[in-house]
C-alpha cells in the first residue's frame, strides 16, 4: 500500500504541474499516461502467464536456476558465516546504500521518477524504460512476497540453520527466501543495463545493482541462495516484460 500511495502522490504532483501548460499538451500527456499505465498492468499479467508458454529452452534455463540455487544452498551455512564475519571490513556507506536502495518505497520513487521524466519530456524511449522499471519491480516484488510466505525459510539471524522452514509463519524471521531487496535492486539494474550496449557499462550497472543483495547477506537477513534465486527472478521478469513491450512501443 505504501508503494501505491507514493505512486499516487507522484501522479498528483505531475498533474498539478500539467495545469500550467496548454490544454492540448495536457491531453496528449494524459493519453500517454493512460496508455502507459495500461501497459504496466498488462505487462505484470504477461510475466505471470509466461511459464504456461515456455518451450524447451525456457525450461532448461529454469532447471539451471534451480540447480544453481540448490548448489548454493548446500554451502549456505558456511558462506553466511564467512560473509557475516567479514562485514565490518566493508565501508558503512556501502552497507547503508544496500539497505536504502533495496527499500520498496525508495525503489518506487526512483522508478516512477524515470517514468514521469519521460512523460513530461514526451520521450517515448524514456517512458518505455520507466514502464519496464515499474512493471518489472511490481511483478517481481509481488512474487517475492508470496514466495516468502509460502516457503517460510528462517533468516540467518534467527540462528535456526539453513534447513529451517515454517510456511505461512507471519514472523519476518521466516521470510528469508528470496531476498526482496536483492530482487528490487537487481531488477532495476538489469532493466537499465538493457539500455546500453557497452559491456563495461553493463557490468558496472550490474555491480551496483548487486550490492543491496550482498549487503542483506552480510547483515544476516538472507542466505546466499536467497540472493541467487532473487537475481534469477529479476532477470526472467525483465526479459519477459521487455519482450512484451516491444509490441507496444516503437522505441
Amino acid at each position: 500500500m505504501k508503494q501505491v500511495f507514493l505512486f499516487i502522490l507522484l501522479f498528483l504532483g505531475f498533474y498539478g504541474n500539467a495545469q500550467t501548460v496548454p490544454q492540448d499538451t495536457v491531453d496528449t500527456r494524459w493519453k500517454m499516461f493512460t496508455y502507459d499505465m495500461g501497459n504496466i498492468f498488462t505487462s505484470v499479467g504477461h510475466s505471470y502467464t509466461g511459464p504456461f508458454h515456455w518451450k524447451g529452452k525456457q525450461w532448461a534455463d529454469f532447471g539451471t536456476v534451480v540447480g544453481a540455487t540448490g548448489f548454493t544452498y548446500l554451502f549456505d551455512d558456511n558462506t553466511s558465516r564467512f560473509i557475516r564475519n567479514n562485514r565490518e571490513g566493508v565501508p558503512r556507506w556501502i552497507r547503508d546504500y544496500g539497505e536504502t536502495y533495496g527499500n520498496p518505497e525508495n525503489n518506487y520513487i526512483a522508478t516512477s521518477g524515470v517514468y514521469f521524466t519521460g512523460l513530461l519530456l514526451k520521450n517515448e524511449k524514456l517512458r518505455r524504460t520507466g514502464v519496464l522499471l515499474v512493471a518489472s519491480a511490481t511483478s517481481a516484488g509481488l512474487l517475492q512476497q508470496v514466495l516468502k510466505s509460502v516457503v517460510g525459510r528462517a533468516r540467518p539471524l534467527a540462528e535456526l540453520g539453513k534447513d529451517t522452514f515454517d510456511p505461512f509463519n507471519p514472523s519476518r524471521n521466516f521470510h528469508s527466501f528470496p531476498s526482496g531487496h536483492a530482487i528490487l535492486a537487481f531488477t532495476n539494474a538489469y532493466a537499465i543495463a538493457k539500455q546500453f550496449k557497452n559491456p563495461w557499462v553493463k557490468a558496472g550497472i550490474y555491480t551496483i545493482g548487486a550490492i543491496p543483495g550482498i549487503s542483506r547477506v552480510r547483515d544476516g537477513q538472507h542466505w546466499l541462495s536467497d540472493m541467487v534465486f532473487a537475481f534469477a527472478i529479476s532477470i526472467a521478469t525483465v526479459e519477459s516484460i521487455d519482450r512484451y513491450l516491444d509490441s507496444k512501443y516503437d522505441q
